[in-house]
């Protein structure tokens, strides 16, 4: 009965949609909300099955960001309907396969009836349907303003499938948030950008056709692999074995270089001295980018991420076909930190 009781509750004090409701607890501490999700939360729930109504609401309010108070009084509901159906003598199992049946037939319904293709939509109802989603919570006052911003960038990363449907991948936007701005400064990169910045102060600020190497090993001094020992007798060839090592490194970045590249995108660590080399060639090099990045704009601009230089043979050399164009590579302060953007790739899938 606490699970009928609590869904009472949730009508009950959460009224209208839209009012802020007042809750002071014990202490008198003030809590002004018209979420769900934060009312449940202040509740001290005991009952097992309350309970997981009030984790319910929190995780819709995790995943979607909306809909915490119809999803307890939907699940309320189902509850309070099994609980009647119990009381005449059905067993819990035969209610539970109803229940999934049900579920199965709605999401058929949802599928068949109720989901129209975005291509059939226009413009105009995409961005109403994205503002209606984003009205609630934060982005009340600004919700025309991201709508249209929504809107243009899952238009921009649709692909077409191989069965020749389309596919609009959310996890192709990538979000980045800086402190200093309004919100209503929020701006659609038309390309990437990544929270990066030069290795090097001695790099130039911006690149026009950029030419961008994908890497993904250490630029560091070279070191043997673990278990490999080296005597040496005599000591002043110490210092020819360090000058070797360091000479390995060299050469890696003089191939990137001798490529074409003039943008060096590296996954790993890249060490003080290779930096040099890349300042004396006017080449912008950004080390430790996250892979995901990597990969996106590998793919923005028909590059290859490039795991390792030797061949079957244990030769080295670097493809410039390996390399991804782009029309310009530049460094800007965007509220409190430095970004880095890519713009006019030859492919906007991210």
């Amino acid at each position: 009965m606490a699970v009928l009781a609590l869904s009472n509750i949730v009508k009950t004090s959460l009224g209208p949609q839209g009012l802020d409701k007042m809750l002071v607890d014990d202490i008198g501490d003030v809590t002004i909300t018209n979420d769900g999700a934060t009312i449940l939360k202040q509740l001290e729930v005991t009952h097992p099955a309350a309970k997981v109504l009030v984790e319910l609401s929190q995780i819709q309010d995790r995943e979607v960001g909306d809909g915490t108070t119809s999803v307890v009084i939907l699940a309320s509901e189902l509850l309070k309907r099994g609980n009647e159906l119990i009381k005449n003598n059905i067993h819990a199992t035969s209610v539970m396969s109803g229940f999934r049946l049900a579920l199965r037939e709605s999401v058929k319904f949802l599928s068949s009836n109720l989901s129209v293709k975005v291509d059939s939509l226009g413009r105009d109802a995409l961005i109403n349907a994205a503002k209606t989603s984003m009205s609630s919570k934060l982005l009340n006052a600004e919700s025309d303003f991201f709508a249209n911003l929504v809107v243009n960038a899952m238009s921009n990363v649709g692909s077409v499938k191989p069965d020749g449907s389309k596919s609009y991948p959310v996890k192709a936007v990538h979000i980045l948030k800086t402190h200093g701005m309004s919100s209503k400064d929020s701006q659609l990169v038309d390309g990437y950008a990544i929270e990066a910045t030069r290795s090097a102060q001695g790099m130039p600020t911006s690149v026009t056709n950029a030419k961008i190497a994908f890497v993904d090993f250490n630029l560091n001094k070279y070191r043997l692999a673990m278990g490999v020992q080296v005597l040496v007798h005599d000591p002043e060839a110490l210092d020819k074995i360090r000058q070797a090592e360091m000479d390995v490194a060299k050469k890696r970045c003089q191939m990137l270089i001798d490529a074409g590249a003039n943008v060096v995108l590296c996954a790993r660590g890249i060490d003080d001295f290779a930096l040099k080399y890349f300042v004396e060639a006017g080449v912008i090099a950004i080390r430790r980018v996250p892979k995901s990045d990597l990969r996106r704009i590998a793919n923005n601009s028909g590059g290859k991420v490039v795991v390792s230089l030797a061949d079957i043979e244990g030769e080295e050399s670097y493809d410039p076909s390996c390399l991804g164009t782009c029309e310009r590579v530049y460094e800007k302060r965007v509220g409190d930190w430095e970004y880095m953007f890519f713009e006019g790739m030859s492919q906007t899938r991210a």
